[in-house]
């Protein structure tokens, strides 16, 4: 049986999802896995941070996050200020990283990730900045100290992305791929196609949770730039960031527009693609009408698409319906279990 301590950076609703579901499979992991675990550390944006290397009390961490108080209170003895210090002094197993995604530099969740693998910690994030901005650096970390650095929540919540390619797709080379990876637009699309506003769909994706009050980051193809630069750099073995993708978003699709493409059996959606082209790769994220002779033409609401194209494999399809912070904390406990087990 092996013990692990873990610490959580970052505790909105994925943080707070992923300590539900570790108390939820508490019995499993431990059964099936011979894994323990107790949470000792917590750090966020505007809660406070709370440490405690005889574990914290979750239920009481749940319920403070969620009136909007401090974690503080729940601290042995007062935390680090400085989020790196108590990174390199919290004497967790595992980190799970969860900062807010900055897709120009990857920071500070690149410096936290870092921080927690030179110190000898299994490093898992949902973040997809510092996957783009610092993999190969990250990977090579994590080697030089016998740990992991996973990240399948960064692209399709819990969906097998990843980790298909790792350990079940031995030797296949990945030539292109397109896909719908951004469930807000694809909701706010389905929305106009019956008969809302760009502005009365975008105001139901906030009133429903998925989008966020800002939503530029989803409409203006951030989102999905920044998870195709992370497909690329990892699968590809190309880094690339997001001022290398022809960029468009979905402003510019306006009510006739969708009515045009209802007209001629298509739909809009905005596809995300990239392509192998010699010793260059050709990444775009745009508005795309798109028929039913494509796979991306099912996709409704918030579900998501990829289609992948390998040497061994012409076609080959994920797709993810209805994903939530519980789907993307199931993503974050597989690469926990699948870190520690390696």
């Amino acid at each position: 049986m092996s013990h692990y301590n873990l610490a959580f950076i970052g505790f909105g609703n994925v943080g707070q999802a992923l300590a539900q579901l570790l108390h939820r499979k508490q019995a499993e992991l431990e059964s099936q896995h011979n894994i323990t675990f107790t949470i000792t550390t917590i750090v966020t944006g505007s809660h406070g941070a709370a440490l405690n290397n005889d574990g914290l009390d979750m239920e009481k961490a749940l319920s403070i996050a969620q009136a909007g108080g401090s974690l503080a209170e729940l601290s042995a003895s007062p935390a680090p200020a400085d989020t790196l210090e108590l990174i390199r002094t919290c004497r967790a197993d595992v980190l799970f990283e969860n900062s807010p995604v900055n897709y120009q530099t990857g920071q500070p969740g690149l410096d936290h990730l870092r921080t927690a693998l030179e110190s000898g910690m299994y490093a898992i994030t949902a973040n997809k900045g510092p996957v783009v901005h610092g993999f190969r650096e990250l990977t090579d970390l994590a080697e030089k100290n016998n740990v992991r650095f996973f990240f399948e929540s960064t692209v399709m919540d819990g969906a097998p992305i990843f980790s298909l390619f790792r350990e079940t797709l031995p030797s296949a080379k990945l030539h292109a791929f397109r896909g719908v990876l951004n469930s807000t637009t694809n909701l706010i699309l389905s929305q106009m196609e019956d008969g809302a506003s760009f502005d009365e769909a975008v105001s139901h994706a906030q009133a429903i949770g998925i989008a966020e009050t800002d939503p530029s980051g989803d409409v203006d193809g951030w989102d999905t730039a920044v998870k195709l630069c992370a497909l690329v750099t990892v699968l590809m073995d190309f880094p690339i960031t997001t001022d290398q993708v022809d960029r468009e978003g979905i402003r510019g699709i306006t009510p006739q527009k969708i009515a045009q493409a209802k007209s001629e059996g298509k739909r809009w959606k905005l596809v995300c693609s990239a392509k192998l082209d010699g010793q260059s790769v050709l990444a775009r994220v745009a508005p795309e009408m798109v028929g039913p002779d494509s796979a991306l033409f099912t996709i409704d609401g918030t579900t998501s698409i990829v289609e992948f194209e390998t040497d061994t494999l012409p076609s080959l399809s994920v797709i993810q319906g209805n994903p939530s912070p519980v789907t993307t904390a199931y993503g974050l406990l597989a690469d926990f279990i699948n870190a520690v087990a390696e």
